[in-house]
């Protein structure tokens, strides 16, 4: 196929040749990407330094764990204090292992009821299937 050309004989081109354009292009392209250092592929980051004389997280049982509520409201798992975000975290541990641990939830009877209401409703979105209510015999007095 010919191409029909618009202009007359004689007559110069109005159009930029972008071929060597292109060509200088390409060249400072690959000369970028040769300069360029490689990149490693080591994250250098400063890590926190685990102390294991305090703040040590209490293990998850693999057979069963305990979780209490005391008169002032605060939540022991297995005899230490945590938060409800950390309950639900050990939680979630609880039920991705195999088999899943039984959970004993024993309030005392002076404890507030929307703490252990609080709770309740963490071991109800960890979706616990093993749950029961140990030491019941000390709330038949009230």
């Amino acid at each position: 196929m010919a191409m029909a050309a618009s202009t007359t004989e004689g007559e110069p081109m109005m159009d930029i040749n972008t071929t060597p354009l292109i060509d200088v292009m390409l060249v400072l392209l690959i000369m970028f990407i040769i300069t360029i250092p490689v990149q490693t592929h080591a994250v250098k980051l400063d890590l926190p330094v685990n102390d294991n004389s305090q703040n040590q997280p209490p293990p998850v049982d693999p057979v069963k764990n305990k979780v209490t509520i005391d008169p002032a409201g605060t939540v022991f798992w297995n005899g230490s204090p945590v938060t409800l975000p950390v309950l639900k975290q050990y939680l979630d541990l609880t039920q991705s292992m195999n088999p899943v641990p039984e959970l004993h939830l024993q309030p005392d009877p002076q404890a507030r009821y929307e703490v252990v209401d609080n709770v309740l409703a963490v071991t109800k979105r960890a979706q616990v299937e093993k749950m029961g209510f140990v030491g019941n015999e000390q709330f038949s007095n009230f």
